[in-house]
């Protein structure tokens, strides 16, 4: 088997070995919240019910009707707007800047062996130190109208089987606006894939542990020669997850959807505290990108990535989540490494806060973030001529979220 094939599945089998033995010696307690959206989606044998946020943001339950020969359906929708001030915009951005954030239906077959989901409509995709893409443009370059559409099949208790276009079950932050503690996604976030197409098994392993693998394009390369793999443990308030995913092949080719980082490998591991009002997430991630010729990879090159997530919620809907984040890339300014941040052997930190207001469907909430890069090569940061290390942004995002409060009368 290749290489990395090896080195990512005895990393999970590892991990998985010391949390089953850290399982074996507790007193069995009721399961916490998942960490992520891709956690909860690899919990089997669990119903496909609406996405399970990371922040603060609650999710209505769906509409569900009869659809007659279809079974029962369930559907959610969502519709929010976007706009956001900036200074130091890189070459080609605007200071101000708005689009349709989500504009988006989710319907499902949530219920028997066979089981369905499908997402449609407009989304984007905003990420810190990154230039704006709206959602026209966003759909286009990146998943299309249908990001994420796939059938799942429970073939046990404690196994299902999902094949389509899946989210990916890597990191704690997820694709779309409304699922994460902020609006915009983070450094680190930046270095992830987002959805990929393939087949994927999740089993369930006792009380406390959960574990899915796939065999997909990775980057939406539509190349399918990526192996990833999660593996949670949950035990009261507490989950950590790890996350492997690697290319076991090599390929030139390159979109939006589709960078650099297609031909590398990534490890993950994440710790999540949920209780009461609170929600504390750290996370740590490594990255490699290798030399690779065909990829036209002259020298390879590493990121380490460090980020921290707080959320408190108070009475009468509001909520403050705050974010911090810390990366670095090897390589040495003006070196032959392949540029993974703003150049090789930069570095950057970034820091969030979202104040957000939520009653019922609607909600309300703003990003105050602030990007600082180090080290970095002069024209691949901020500002006219990519030379401002520094960027900072004012991001706003309200709508509507609809579910079963659209036939309620």
């Amino acid at each position: 088997m290749h290489s990395k094939a090896v080195l990512i599945l005895d990393s999970i089998a590892g991990i998985a070995m010391a949390i089953a033995l850290m399982a074996g010696a507790q007193t069995p307690a009721p399961a916490a919240q998942p960490p992520s959206p891709a956690a909860a989606a690899s919990a089997a044998p669990a119903p496909l019910s609406t996405f399970v946020l990371t922040g603060p943001l609650q999710w209505l339950p769906p509409a569900v009707f009869d659809a007659g020969p279809f079974g029962k359906l369930s559907v959610n929708g969502i519709l929010t707007g976007y706009a956001q001030g900036q200074n130091n915009p890189v070459p080609g951005d605007d200071t101000k800047q708005a689009t349709l954030s989500n504009g988006e239906l989710f319907i499902q077959k949530a219920d028997g062996k066979f089981q369905w989901f499908v997402q449609v409509g407009e989304y984007t995709m905003p990420t810190l130190g990154a230039a704006f893409l709206n959602a026209q443009d966003t759909v286009k370059d990146f998943y299309g109208p249908v990001p994420v559409a796939f059938a799942k099949i429970a073939t046990g208790k404690t196994t299902t089987w999902q094949i389509g276009a899946l989210p990916t079950v890597i990191g704690a932050e997820s694709t779309f606006t409304f699922q994460n503690f902020d609006i915009e996604r983070g450094l680190v976030w930046a270095q992830e894939n987002a959805v990929n197409r393939g087949i994927q098994v999740n089993q369930t392993l006792g009380k406390y542990l959960t574990a899915s693998f796939s065999w997909n394009d990775g980057y939406y390369s539509n190349r399918y020669s990526w192996l990833s793999g999660q593996i949670v443990f949950t035990k009261g308030p507490h989950s950590l997850v790890y996350d492997g995913m690697g290319n076991l092949s090599q390929t030139a080719f390159q979109t939006l959807a589709t960078p650099v980082q297609n031909n590398g490998y990534m490890h993950m591991v994440i710790y999540t505290y949920t209780k009461g009002a609170w929600i504390a997430s750290a996370i740590y991630q490594y990255a490699k990108v290798p030399t690779n010729s065909k990829a036209n990879i002259a020298k390879g090159a590493t990121t380490n990535g460090f980020a921290a997530y707080l959320s408190k919620s108070f009475k009468g809907g509001f909520s403050l989540p705050g974010r911090f984040e810390y990366i670095a890339a090897s390589g040495s300014l003006g070196g032959p490494d392949v540029n993974l941040l703003y150049g090789p052997g930069s570095k950057a930190t970034s820091f969030t806060v979202t104040p957000t207001y939520q009653k019922g469907g609607f909600y309300f909430r703003t990003d105050l973030a602030v990007v600082h890069a180090m080290d970095s090569t002069p024209g691949a940061v901020f500002g006219a001529i990519g030379t401002d290390a520094t960027q900072f942004r004012a991001v706003g995002e309200f709508g509507f979220i609809f579910g079963d409060n659209i036939v309620r009368k």
